[in-house]
């Protein structure tokens, strides 16, 4: 049989004409342009089951979208019943601010924008906020700094996020609460302890340091401003140490505050008379002398305390990343980063004054004791916990390996209490998750069985990262994974390094990530072919605490020069810069500073929050491809089922009566509208994929 060239060219186009409206409704999905996807996908040939494909995604869409806007409207409707309730209780019972607030931001989160306006102008709200002002001012006059941040402010800078006045009054506030607190013993720390070896000359040797190595050169005076107003608010909270719920347990000479105060102001005018002047960094330390001076004449404040609050605001006034990490608080920092320590292995949260085990690490000491998911630790090597913070718990279980601590617990429904004393050992917590775990404790990485998309959470970029997320996809990838959801949300970084390793499995070469500090030369990560994975669709999902190495996973991933991951979800934190941490200062101090900022593969730089609030800007960190917000309750609710999710009970758990709380995967997608938009974002991807090969 033969074929007319011109029927055979026909039909040919017919073919790519296909291939391409379905290419382009893909990308319209990509792009969170559903309905355009749908009106493309409709155009297409009926009998192409590419269309029809395309037709359903987009239709789960639009049930889902419906979903959210049926549920939303009801929990409005919900929040402003409760309003109406608390505006006709009797004036002899009127309902606390902390009742009232809650539920005013969940209104307002669940109004959409044609009815905040409205919402925020009922006489109700407005009366409410007019006495919670008159209630701060109250406390704040008391020097009760905290209270009047709970009971207003920190709402209010909630509410009109946008209005300046707010946000600056719970900053003070702020401050203020951190020098009240700074200036208290802990159950776990005294005063003594927190400023033990602390010096004049670490500060000074942070100056060497920031001088040569800071991302940008900084101006001496704008320093001033920080610290002149961090002297003269602690010299307002030391005024109020009599009146104050919890004494200040320090010594100092309270009859000489007013000197102190008078003194702070004249150097003020001293050193800022003439502000256009450049100020050096020997005027600086004099400055820094002079106050140690004028202190030790006057109110004889410990001079460590002085030394690190002014060293505190010197160093806030360059960005929020930059700071002094000062000998007793070194350990904690390295824990922090290196996601390792010494302990038992075991999650604790605090609830209604009881101290929960909510989770334990994988074969770490706590898993084999006895002690089991759910279990309340009433005493930490007898001491009673019902007054003990979580910091300050952690302090106490955790330990030198090799030694013991002994837990007093009780399961939730009963009354008997047992006790565990369990040997401490090196602790390294996982930093990869699927999305539950199976009754064996197992995680379960396919969120999609059908489809074959799997789903990886990294909560941390750690130094285990990169292989731990390899062996993942490894074995993933032998299981017929076809896709990838890999969930940065709420991971606030990490490693520069692991971020570059983990970014390095998804691209074959290329600059992933680079960096230019203010002295030296650029430096730049790039990728290799070796152990490169396979070239899958993969989404990633991002949200407003997915930060730093978070962003740059994403921003790479996400760039136009490899365009190998699109992002769903919120608008990033917005770090975009790099902090590396010298042993400079001395003394057991360590300095953390910012050195460089970072730049995705095409060259483009990753704007930092603090420099763009500087400018009234808003458009910091990496924006998601599929902007989808949860609000409201609506974050709440799906951390909850992923708590519950997450839990790994002890190894003898099934000798146990209590049953662990796991959710299935509808429950889960159901509260979970950001996950739910990635997996029909993968499908889609996985449409397009398939007309490639």
């Amino acid at each position: 049989m033969s074929y007319s060239p011109v029927t055979q060219v026909s039909e040919t186009s017919v073919s790519i004409s296909k291939s391409s409206a379905i290419d382009s409704a893909v990308q319209e999905i990509i792009k969170g342009n559903f309905d355009a996807a749908g009106k493309i996908a409709q155009k297409a040939d009926g009998n192409n089951p590419a269309a029809s494909d395309i037709s359903a995604i987009v239709s789960d869409y639009n049930k889902l979208q419906k979903t959210i806007e049926q549920s939303r409207k009801e929990s409005y409707e919900k929040e402003l019943a409760e309003l109406k309730k608390f505006k006709s209780a009797p004036e002899n019972n009127e309902p606390n601010l902390l009742e009232v607030f809650p539920v005013i931001i969940k209104a307002r989160d669940f109004a959409g924008e044609s009815h905040k306006d409205a919402l925020l102008n009922q006489p109700y709200v407005k009366e409410t906020i007019t006495r919670a002002k008159e209630q701060a001012q109250e406390f704040e006059s008391k020097g009760e700094y905290l209270d009047a941040l709970l009971y207003c402010y920190s709402w209010l800078a909630i509410l009109y996020e946008d209005d300046k006045t707010y946000q600056d009054k719970k900053e003070q506030l702020e401050e203020k609460a951190i020098i009240h607190g700074s200036l208290q013993d802990s159950p776990c720390e005294s005063t003594a302890d927190r400023y033990e070896k602390i010096t004049p000359e670490i500060f000074s040797r942070s100056l060497d340091m920031l001088e040569y190595g800071y991302v940008e050169p900084f101006r001496y005076r704008d320093m001033t401003g920080k610290v002149f107003r961090r002297l003269n608010y602690l010299a307002e909270v030391l005024s109020f140490w009599k009146s104050t719920k919890d004494s200040i347990k320090i010594d100092f000479n309270q009859s000489e505050i007013p000197n102190f105060a008078a003194g702070i102001n004249a150097l003020d005018k001293e050193y800022n008379s003439d502000s256009a002047s450049v100020m050096s960094r020997d005027q600086y330390v004099k400055l820094f002398k002079n106050v140690m001076e004028l202190n030790s004449l006057t109110i004889k404040l410990p001079q460590e305390i002085l030394i690190w609050h002014f060293g505190d605001a010197s160093l806030n006034s360059l960005d929020p990343h930059t700071t002094i990490i000062w000998p007793k608080q070194v350990e904690d920092f390295e824990k922090n980063m290196t996601n390792e320590f010494t302990g038992i292995g075991v999650e604790i949260s605090k609830e209604d004054g009881l101290l929960k085990a909510v989770s334990l690490v994988p074969g770490a000491p706590a898993y084999y004791s006895g002690l089991d998911a759910g279990d309340i630790i009433e005493k930490v090597n007898g001491e009673e916990t019902k007054e003990m913070s979580i910091t300050c718990a952690v302090s106490k279980i955790t330990g030198p390996a090799g030694t013991k601590v002994k837990l007093t617990v009780r399961r939730p429904d009963e009354e008997q209490t047992r006790e565990i004393e369990i040997t401490r050992a090196k602790i390294v917590v996982p930093t990869t998750r699927g999305w539950s775990r199976d009754d064996s404790g197992n995680w379960l990485y396919f969120i999609d069985e059908k489809n074959k998309i799997g789903y990886v959470r990294v909560t941390q970029f750690s130094a285990s990262t990169a292989a731990d997320l390899d062996s993942i996809l490894t074995k993933l990838e032998t299981e017929g994974m076809k896709s990838l959801i890999l969930d940065l949300r709420f991971n606030t970084g990490g490693y520069l390094q692991s971020a570059a390793d983990i970014t390095d499995l998804f691209v074959e070469k290329g600059v992933m990530v680079s960096t230019q500090p203010r002295v030296g030369l650029p430096t730049w990560e790039t990728a290799e072919k070796k152990g490169t994975h396979p070239n899958y669709p993969i989404v990633i999902l991002i949200n407003s605490s997915s930060a730093s190495a978070s962003e740059i996973v994403s921003g790479a991933l996400s760039d136009k020069s490899f365009s190998r991951a699109t992002l769903v979800g919120e608008q990033t934190y917005g770090k975009g810069s790099v902090q590396t941490i010298s042993d400079y200062p001395g003394s057991g101090a360590q300095l953390k500073y910012t050195m460089a900022y970072y730049h995705l593969p095409s060259g483009q730089r990753v704007n930092d929050r603090h420099s763009m609030q500087k400018q009234n800007r808003k458009d910091w960190g990496i924006m998601p491809d599929v902007k989808i917000e949860l609000v409201g309750d609506e974050t709440k609710k799906m951390l909850e089922i992923e708590r519950d999710n997450d839990v790994l009970a002890g190894a003898n758990h099934d000798k146990n009566k209590s049953k662990l709380n796991r959710h299935t995967l509808e429950e889960t997608l159901t509260s979970d509208y950001q996950l739910t938009t990635a997996i029909l974002v993968a499908r889609a991807k996985l449409i397009q994929s398939g007309l490639k090969k």
